[in-house]
């Protein structure tokens, strides 16, 4: 495809963020190590429905952590972020133009530490309607610059996000997977008003992934209505914010994880919290987010394993509720 330039894709950004990569590596700092010493047993895979290929079942948000570069220090822990996950065993990165610079920041790091063919890329068409409805060609515009900032051939997951002009946005979305530029296609939303609208587009058959919200203290919806119709289907589930924003670590604070949490092979609140979302055989890839190398580590080994079981399901919810 011919390269497009887009306003602030060049110049000084890509400068800092090559300078920031030089650096390390001139550091001899080696971001390719291999992570296995810290880990133990392989991550858990799930299939995607559609297809059968197999995802790590956590994967990388980007939402919060990636959306600004405030200097090398930042640009070069954020480095380590994606080294991290793709040597200890991550694949999927999820992102979207609407987190900031989010997309922009991990897909210009991942091309220069040379990962962008092995991360599994899934972000999000947003294009801001006008007068209800998405311009088409200023959406084909955004999976460009997205394709772009990857550095790919094809993307592998674009979802419409929050279910935003399915009319307009969807259609385009199938259009390019038909064209081979974008491999799954998918919807998404975290807002309550909208899972109606979610539901009714994934029985028409065209989904092959959707994006929820789910975590230990918010599962009704989720469990009574979203997951059993993905199942239904096939349609491939990401998880968003396992750990609800902040609010289940403002609910844990301080507190030692209880004594049975060592029958799920939780060592931590953030295994505790990403193995509870694991644990339903419907969701496909958590995606907490992180800014810390030591973070990714611990969330990646939620994955590894044993996986709750229904009874220890409702002893994780009980518990927590009554924090």
């Amino acid at each position: 495809m011919q390269k497009v330039n887009y306003p602030g894709e060049s110049g000084g950004r890509r400068q800092f963020i090559g300078n920031v990569l030089a650096g390390l590596f001139a550091s001899n700092i080696n971001l390719k190590q291999s992570f296995a010493k810290d880990t133990e047993g392989d991550l858990l895979l799930r299939p995607i429905p559609g297809s059968g290929e197999l995802l790590p079942a956590v994967g990388l948000g980007t939402s919060a952590t990636f959306a600004r570069l405030a200097g090398r220090d930042e640009s070069a822990q954020l480095a380590r972020v994606l080294s991290t996950f793709e040597g200890a065993g991550g694949r999927l990165i999820d992102t979207a133009p609407s987190y900031g610079e989010a997309e922009r920041v991990a897909g210009e790091l991942a091309r220069g530490l040379g990962l962008s063919q092995k991360l599994f890329w899934a972000t999000k068409l947003n294009v801001a309607p006008r007068d209800g409805r998405a311009d088409p060609e200023a959406a084909r515009q955004q999976l460009e610059r997205s394709r772009q900032r990857f550095g790919v051939d094809r993307i592998d997951c674009v979802q419409v996000h929050n279910v935003a002009d399915l009319d307009t946005q969807l259609p385009l979305l199938l259009e390019a997977k038909q064209q081979g530029t974008v491999r799954y296609v998918g919807v998404t939303t975290t807002f309550d008003g909208q899972y109606e609208t979610l539901e009714k587009v994934m029985r028409t058959g065209q989904l092959d992934f959707v994006g929820i919200d789910y975590a230990v203290d918010e599962y009704e919806v989720a469990e009574q209505r979203l997951l059993p119709l993905a199942a239904d289907e096939g349609i491939a589930v990401l998880v968003y914010q396992p750990f609800g924003r902040s609010r289940l670590w403002d609910k844990v604070r301080d507190r030692a994880l209880p004594d049975w949490a060592a029958e799920l092979g939780a060592a931590t609140w953030a295994q505790f919290f990403i193995k509870f979302c694991l644990s339903h055989p419907a969701v496909t890839v958590v995606t907490p987010a992180t800014s810390k190398p030591a973070h990714v580590l611990d969330n990646l080994q939620a994955g590894r394993g044993p996986v709750p079981d229904a009874e220890l399901r409702a002893r994780m919810k009980a518990y927590i509720a009554g924090l």
